[in-house]
């Protein structure tokens, strides 16, 4: 089933997802880091990643809000699609309360906000396995025919077409 948002013949909610998900999870290992470390700047670092973050998680949901709403009712993408939704937007609000907990004193948190990154991390790995489901088990997001010799998304022709020519 392919993407209904789109950039140049791919998918735009995977091509965000990466940024929320990198700057979130180097976060909580920063924060950790810093605790180990016992120098505050690597909390102070988190702190910008965790906001970025955030922005970042929250784009990537529009894109995804798109897609899923594109999801043919009474299957099962339609179903692990929204579980996938709501536990990744749990993750961004546990951020976002990290982020909020330590506006006052970003380089020094404190355990709150530390704990509820590393919630956030772990829950960020239970809906990624269920965006990776969407994808790699159930197909969504992918070109209708789409196969190891496919022409480029920016040739104009179908995926199911192919490269190879038949043999003589």
């Amino acid at each position: 089933m392919r993407a209904r948002a789109t950039l140049l013949g791919h998918p735009v909610h995977p091509m965000l997802v990466v940024f929320p998900l990198g700057l979130l999870g180097t976060a909580t290992i920063f924060d950790l880091v810093g605790l180990a470390a016992h120098d505050d700047r690597w909390s102070g670092v988190a702190f910008w990643m965790i906001g970025a973050g955030v922005i970042g998680g929250l784009l990537a949901a529009v894109f995804g809000l798109i897609d899923w709403l594109s999801i043919p009712s009474g299957t099962r993408a339609k179903s692990v699609g929204l579980v996938h939704g709501l536990v990744m937007v749990v993750v961004v609000v546990l951020f976002a309360a990290s982020w909020l907990f330590r506006r006052g004193h970003p380089a020094d948190p404190g355990a709150t906000p530390i704990v509820l990154s590393c919630a956030g991390l772990l829950v960020a790995l239970f809906g990624a396995w269920f965006g990776g489901e969407l994808v790699d088990r159930l197909g969504v997001g992918v070109d209708e025919g789409a196969h190891l010799d496919a022409p480029s998304s920016l040739s104009g022709r179908p995926a199911g077409e192919s490269l190879r020519r038949p043999a003589a």
